[in-house]
């Protein structure tokens, strides 16, 4: 018992310095990013309506102002598929409407190649559309394409870019 005591305390003195049991420094964190929290559904969000089924007509118009519209990546609460009250803040790129919501694609920095069977056993699609400023370290993304997600326009927390028409174009044709 003294040894798990003595190496106990070791440990916690070591930590609390910065350093591991070896005495290599630890690499601070500031804490999870927005996109990596996982969060129950936020206060003043209504309950998801379920992720949109029917067919997407895609529309490019992106304006710069205030309000999110289709062909801009934006950051929102998204729901997980199967629990609606849980989920992450992502970016999002919007591609319709389907009134009063925004339909929209989520990205991820993951990349999905790897794993490319298994996603597509469970019926999972994604696109490579590279880097851009909804991004702040500037990662290359993936955007699913077999999840339409329904975006209350009131809940969009930020805008992140306006993505290229053509490469839009391109994530349209790709539905």
């Amino acid at each position: 018992m003294a040894y798990r005591s003595i190496w106990s305390d070791f440990v916690q003195t070591a930590v609390r310095a910065g350093t591991n049991a070896l005495g290599r420094t630890l690499r601070r964190s500031s804490g999870p990013t927005p996109s990596t929290k996982v969060t129950r559904r936020p206060r003043g969000h209504s309950p998801y309506p379920g992720d949109f089924s029917g067919k997407v007509s895609p529309a490019y118009a992106p304006n710069l102002d205030s309000v999110p519209d289709p062909g801009e990546v934006v950051w929102t609460w998204v729901p997980f598929e199967e629990d609606f009250e849980r989920g992450k803040d992502r970016p999002v790129l919007l591609i319709g409407r389907d009134e009063p919501w925004l339909l929209g694609l989520m990205l991820t920095s993951k990349d999905h190649h790897r794993d490319a069977a298994v996603e597509a056993r469970w019926g999972r699609r994604w696109m490579d559309v590279g880097s851009g400023a909804w991004d702040p370290e500037g990662r290359p993304s993936e955007i699913r394409l077999d999840r339409v997600l329904r975006i209350d326009p009131s809940k969009v927390r930020r805008e992140g870019a306006v993505l290229d028409r053509n490469l839009f174009n391109q994530v349209a044709a790709s539905l």
